[in-house]
């Protein structure tokens, strides 16, 4: 049983994550729920841990991930459960339902394609710089994806960091507010959040010491949304 409290930032982290692909500073968090500290935040996020909700990835700053929701926010309802009886010893395993499911066990090489910036806009990206592994449940089956190598901080808002790769899913359109790899001028490529504005296309840093860019939308050509996000240490 959840408070409302706990079920309050279930649900925004769930759909920050939908959303961004990462989950939301604890900084967000606090503003998202109205606490007057981060030290709330804390609590509640090991009360959604003990409960079996979410898990912390040990290790790794901010990195949480959701293993379940109650049938409020969307979770299965437990009517109806029957246990599962298996005769014999040594059942055999599961095989997937379809080739769907089977890819998601399985990690995929992407091509990282070089960098991109989270601050001013670099160059374009052109050609593969390595490969990395990226767990099939980040991806979809039906369309292309590719990584890049975050250079800058104007996305640390955002949960992006300097150095971190993000994964991208090949798009030529994007909502208001998706995070999106924009080429500007058929020259120069960023990383940011795109928001269409008339006969404009804003480009929305997430760290307010970095403006807003605002071009004429014949000059963005949107390449790719923001699916995932992979970090070392």
């Amino acid at each position: 049983m959840l408070t409302k409290k706990q079920r309050d930032l279930l649900h925004f982290i769930h759909t920050r994550m939908q959303r961004d692909g990462v989950p939301p500073s604890f900084d967000e968090m606090k503003d998202a729920l109205d606490l007057r500290s981060k030290s709330g935040i804390h609590r509640l996020i090991t009360a959604l841990e003990e409960r079996g909700f979410i898990r912390r990835l040990a290790h790794r700053a901010r990195a949480i991930e959701i293993v379940k929701l109650p049938e409020s926010l969307g979770g299965p309802s437990s009517a109806g459960f029957e246990p599962r009886v298996i005769e014999g010893p040594h059942p055999a395993p599961e095989r997937p339902a379809n080739t769907r499911d089977l890819e998601s066990l399985y990690a995929r090489e992407l091509p990282v394609m070089g960098k991109i910036a989270a601050g001013v806009p670099i160059e374009a990206i052109s050609h593969v710089h390595h490969h990395v592994a990226v767990p099939g449940q980040m991806l979809s089956s039906n369309a292309h994806h590719y990584a890049l190598e975050i250079k800058g901080d104007s996305m640390t808002g955002a949960g992006i960091n300097d150095g971190d790769v993000v994964i991208i899913r090949e798009a030529s359109t994007a909502d208001n507010g998706d995070i999106v790899v924009a080429l500007i001028e058929q020259e120069e490529a960023t990383l940011k959040r795109f928001h269409h504005q008339g006969r404009s296309i804003a480009l929305e840093a997430a760290n307010p010491a970095y403006e807003t860019r605002v071009y004429p939308a014949d000059k963005v050509k949107v390449q790719g949304r923001l699916v995932g996000l992979i970090r070392s240490y």
